[in-house]
């Protein structure tokens, strides 16, 4: 999972969408970046919000995986355009009907206290993140694997679908053909640990994990005031160039606004901005080549419960959709920064993307939205919860968002701007209802990680005790008809059937049942320190490059 504060999503290797709002052209990066001489030393900084975790095992945010990958490095990479490669994986192979992979695993690389990374470290790492006590947001990546089920309802203690026939190979067998399960491996869960990793529940290393990226941790994490990242001389792969990364972790209420001004005043080398400056940060600073704006392959949208409260019903999730006017907020809250949304699956994905997919998405209907309420029995007065999280740049909209529906359909929508962190907290819950805002920006590169982590059945993970959802599918939606199709897509080798397979998942949840409402496609603007940076730029997960970046 990845879910987004403000970003943390990627760009593809099929063409993205060019932006038609003022921003500019997309994927624009400094120019002077492209294969600069590189020169070792100096600290790089920048402010986040506090994450979730650092540990492998439950990173989710885009803040997060900054940190988490940064320490970590797997089996697989993949580029700013979405080109999945090897990372410490020497060859990656599939059986005849991809209910089993091979991994090769690099040989002599380490972790940064000396230990061997091999076969054995990666099968620790998933079954760690798997166990039912580590009651992981993201060990669903996993759930294709066989064992996995055994692993989460504690009736097992090991990954029976994982291997080591030697030192340096990677059995996996499914429990259903998957085709593109390489793809999975890059998600940050997929990890390998080290042996004194303990449990999930160890927090001594889920406050300082001991990794195998490019980086390792200075002193563990000071929780809600820094994170301090140092080279690791040892990394098995190319070596960072920069000596130190600084990570301030802001107040989640204006963060966008502390990351700008520390910009601004030459603290920080990389910032998001708030939206109402946008233009003004554009005038100034991309002259300079400090200026970056690209279509990302993300989506935001709202987030309906669908289990519990109003929003149950298809009609009453329509009237909201109708009744809101994209159009008037992405001129008037983002000055065209952003570009209106009719799908889940986003534009870069341009042999599954199909526009209008979401008939509710595209103009404002009010009378529409007026008799799809009726219907629904969502009368003027109902009270309409609506959760976001603070300091990402969200009030505006949120707001603007609210009164519409306050205005159409005359609902009391009662607006909760809380922290991130418990902002996910809450959707988990068992007594969840109403709206949130939500966004998402691919783990890895198919169209299979929108629909799957966020309307599959098994991405639900509800926890027998709590209640609480394990998963991403936060708003409940379950459908068999949608599971089956996307389990055909993965069982296929063929990319265009999957496109088609997915294409037709897409119009069952988000064209007929509608069980996520989009908004508006993802782009992204960040400011970033070109005159003392060279080879400085966004990675996949719409952070900066920390691994490539060097002085000038």
């Amino acid at each position: 999972m990845r879910w987004t504060v403000v970003a943390a999503s990627t760009v593809l290797a099929v063409a993205a969408c060019s932006n038609n709002g003022s921003s500019g052209d997309s994927g624009s990066k400094p120019s002077q970046n492209s294969g600069a001489p590189v020169k070792d030393g100096g600290t790089f900084r920048l402010g986040i919000v506090e994450p979730t975790a650092i540990d492998p095992y439950n990173t989710q945010e885009s803040e997060g995986t900054l940190v988490t990958q940064a320490l970590f490095t797997g089996l697989t990479s993949v580029d700013a355009d979405g080109k999945l490669s090897n990372a410490l994986a020497e060859s990656r192979t599939p059986n005849d009907d991809c209910s089993a992979w091979t991994f090769k695993i690099k040989s002599g690389t380490t972790f940064s206290n000396g230990e061997p990374v091999d076969a054995a470290a990666f099968i620790r790492g998933w079954t760690r993140a798997a166990a039912k006590d580590a009651a992981s947001d993201v060990a669903y990546h996993m759930a294709e694997i066989d064992g996995f089920t055994a692993l989460q309802d504690g009736t097992a203690t090991t990954f029976s679908g994982l291997s080591a026939p030697d030192a340096n190979t990677l059995s996996v067998k499914l429990a259903i053909k998957d085709c593109e399960f390489d793809l999975r491996t890059f998600h940050t869960v997929f990890s390998p640990v080290t042996k004194d990793a303990g449990p999930a529940t160890n927090k001594t290393y889920n406050d300082q994990p001991i990794g195998n990226g490019p980086f390792k941790l200075d002193g563990p994490w000071q929780h809600n005031s820094k994170i301090t990242l140092v080279r690791n001389d040892s990394y098995g792969l190319t070596k960072a160039h920069v000596d130190r990364v600084e990570i301030s972790i802001l107040n989640s209420a204006n963060a966008d606004q502390l990351e700008y001004q520390g910009f601004q005043a030459g603290q920080f080398d990389w910032a998001r901005m708030p939206t109402e400056q946008l233009g003004a940060a554009k005038a100034v600073y991309e002259p300079k080549g400090e200026f970056l704006n690209w279509d990302a392959n993300g989506m935001n949208y709202i987030l309906p419960i669908t289990f519990n409260g109003p929003l149950k019903s298809k009609e009453a999730r329509e009237a909201v959709s109708y009744a809101i006017d994209r159009d008037a907020i992405v001129a008037g809250v983002f000055k065209g920064f952003r570009n209106k949304a009719t799908t889940l699956v986003p534009p870069a994905f341009k042999d599954a993307y199909q526009p209008g997919v979401c008939v509710s998405c595209g103009k404002q209907d009010k009378d529409k939205a007026k008799e799809l309420a009726a219907k629904a029995g969502l009368t003027p007065g109902t009270k309409l919860y609506f959760g976001y999280n603070t300091g990402g740049g969200h009030d505006a909209w949120v707001q603007a968002v609210a009164q519409q529906l306050k205005e159409v359909l005359g609902l009391d929508v009662q607006i909760d701007g809380i922290p991130f962190k418990e902002l996910l907290k809450k959707e988990q819950g068992p007594d969840a209802t109403g709206l949130y805002r939500a966004a998402w920006g691919a783990d890895y590169p198919t169209p299979g990680n929108f629909l799957n982590p966020l309307l599959s059945t098994s991405a639900i993970n509800e926890d027998a005790a709590t209640h609480n959802v394990q998963g991403d599918n936060r708003g409940r939606y379950s459908n068999p008809a949608f599971d089956a199709l996307l389990q055909k897509a993965t069982g296929s080798k063929d990319q265009a059937e999957r496109n088609k397979l997915y294409q037709q998942a897409e119009k069952l949840a988000i064209g007929e049942d509608l069980a996520l409402i989009p908004l508006w496609n993802r782009t992204q603007q960040r400011v970033a320190n070109t005159e003392k940076w060279v080879n400085l730029s966004y990675d996949f997960n719409e952070n900066p490059t920390l691994s490539k970046v060097s002085q000038k």
